[in-house]
């Protein structure tokens, strides 16, 4: 498994990583998708060979914060430690910056998933989020 950047959008590709992963809503507006990918601080992609197994999609300054806004893995390819991968890169490569921070679903998976890797709860440091999503 490779690790490198996403520097060549491709939509047909990443639209078949959204909808394999059910992530349907942001395959509804592809303009915004592709803009979202454009603006990006940094994407990453974990390839074997020329196949694509999963991407993070990183925002933020880079120095103060970087918000990892999509972590997704082709479902037949989990469990191999492509995610493990792609989030210790980030982690590697913005080791420097004083917040790392992500909003995932609350399973017993993500939790355990996120906390392997050093993440700790919002409420367990003293701190909650907020989010505003339209209707």
């Amino acid at each position: 498994m490779e690790i490198k950047e996403y520097t060549e959008y491709s939509e047909e590709e990443i639209l078949r990583l959204y909808a394999a992963v059910g992530w349907t809503a942001y395959t509804k507006n592809t303009e915004a998708l592709k803009q979202g990918f454009q603006r990006s601080l940094l994407v990453l992609a974990a390839y074997e060979k020329d196949e694509l197994l999963g991407i993070l999609r990183a925002v933020g300054d880079g120095y103060t914060i970087v918000f990892v806004q999509d972590i997704l893995v082709f479902p037949d390819q989990q469990w191999r430690g492509v995610g493990t991968a792609l989030l210790r890169a980030v982690l590697e490569r913005y080791s420097h910056v004083r917040q790392i921070e992500l909003v995932t679903d609350r399973t017993e998976k993500t939790i355990a998933f996120y906390k392997s890797l050093g993440f700790s709860e919002l409420s367990s440091i003293g701190c909650c989020g907020f989010m505003r999503c339209p209707k």
